[in-house]
């Protein structure tokens, strides 16, 4: 058996609406990112570090390049070990394989599995991926160790969380908070409480496919595993998006309806027919056709081929779930 050149990708197009944290750290401490990037480049012995970057970032894409001539100067990487890729901004490229498509100069569309990237990702080479948070804390827990990156969750939910906080609070941004952390603890204690004049109603926990769920749930604890998703919802990228009683949920829904649409890549008819649809059942005028919506609902779900249109349908079935005052 031949040995086979590896790749290490870091997806940093940050296309989820409502998430901001990828820019936030590499604006603020880029080198924390590159040097977790090499760790983990050497770890699995890759032969390059592919960084797909949002062209919607030219600060970023600006002090990347700053920062990646620097470690070529200081002889800490060979030249054109780390390669900067820029993306076009597809939402669809957050999706692993799209991405790797994408910088191979095709289309952004998802993969068929298996095989998985690990096995055959970028140029038919094997591939390692993580995203900008995770490289991000690699360079701590070596100095620090796994343990104590995990006393800063909370019981049940090790580490801490970087969460992306918009929408009707007093002080919107990037919060880094215990793993666990419920949406109360966020508005309260990170960010000064809701806007002045705005009553708390509903909160997105994890991005536009994250689902949409009412103030009423404010004691969930916000992490991965089955606590959020036997509400079928999800903290995805970690976007938290608050609403208020000023804010209409079926109006919100449509506008992420609209975005999944727009970036459905189009590869398979359940999510490319099945979005637009979606739409077109939210702007009737009068009562929604749930029993359509439902089936539709249904279909996207078994049918898609990736995540954008397996999760699509969850702002409107919470919509009709929770919301119905909305409607």
């Amino acid at each position: 058996i031949f040995p086979m050149d590896k790749y290490v990708v870091c997806n940093s197009d940050e296309g989820e609406p409502g998430t901001f944290k990828d820019r936030h750290y590499l604006e603020s401490d880029p080198h924390r990112t590159l040097e977790g990037a090499l760790i983990a480049a050497h770890t699995v012995e890759a032969e390059r570090i592919y960084l797909y970057m949002r062209d919607e970032y030219p600060a970023v894409l600006e002090i990347l390049r700053t920062e990646i001539a620097a470690l070529e100067e200081a002889g800490l990487c060979e030249p054109g070990f780390i390669e900067l890729r820029r993306g076009a901004g597809a939402y669809i490229c957050g999706e692993e394989s799209a991405m790797i498509e994408s910088i191979e100069g095709k289309r952004g569309l998802p993969r068929h599995r298996p095989p998985y990237i690990a096995e055959v990702g970028l140029f038919g080479r094997p591939t390692l991926n993580h995203n900008v948070e995770t490289l991000h804390w690699i360079r701590d827990i070596v100095e620090n160790g796994p343990d104590w990156f995990a006393a800063q969750g909370s019981e049940g939910h090790p580490g801490p969380r970087s969460w992306s906080v918009s929408g009707r609070v007093r002080e919107p941004g990037v919060k880094l908070a215990p793993a666990g952390v419920t949406v109360r603890e966020l508005i309260d204690d990170y960010c000064g409480g809701m806007a002045d004049g705005h009553s708390f109603k509903a909160y997105l926990p994890g991005g536009a496919s994250g689902g949409i769920l009412p103030a009423s749930m404010d004691d969930i604890p916000l992490d991965f595993g089955d606590t959020l998703f036997r509400h079928g919802a999800f903290v995805g990228s970690h976007a938290v998006v608050i609403l208020s009683d000023r804010d209409n949920v079926r109006d919100a829904v449509l506008n992420l309806m609209k975005f999944f649409a727009h970036e459905s890549c189009g590869q398979c008819t359940p999510c490319r027919g099945g979005t637009e649809k979606l739409v077109q059942l939210l702007e009737r005028e009068g009562p929604l056709d749930e029993g359509l919506i439902r089936e539709l609902e249904q279909v996207m779900r078994d049918a898609s081929i990736c995540g954008l249109g397996q999760a699509a349908p969850n702002p409107v079935n919470h919509l009709l779930t929770h919301f119905r005052e909305d409607l």
